[in-house]
């Protein structure tokens, strides 16, 4: 069995440095859009539920009264 040079050592440490990066790069893509995607759908329930109260509150209280 040969052994590996020391030159093999570093270019596949190099090689697996460059992966790890690469792997914290798109992990950090990853998190930013989720948490985007989650400020938009907390924009999203806001704005919704402003909105349905502001409906409610417009509409006459004798037309909600179904009796």
């Amino acid at each position: 069995m040969a052994m590996t040079e020391p030159e093999d050592m570093t270019e596949s440490e190099d090689r697996l440095a460059l992966e790890r990066e690469e792997i914290e790069a798109r992990i950090t893509s990853f998190k930013a859009t989720q948490a985007k995607f989650q400020r938009e759908r907390e924009e999203f329930f806001a704005t919704t539920l402003q909105n349905a109260r502001r409906g409610s509150a417009a509409v006459p209280a004798r037309a909600m009264n179904l009796n």
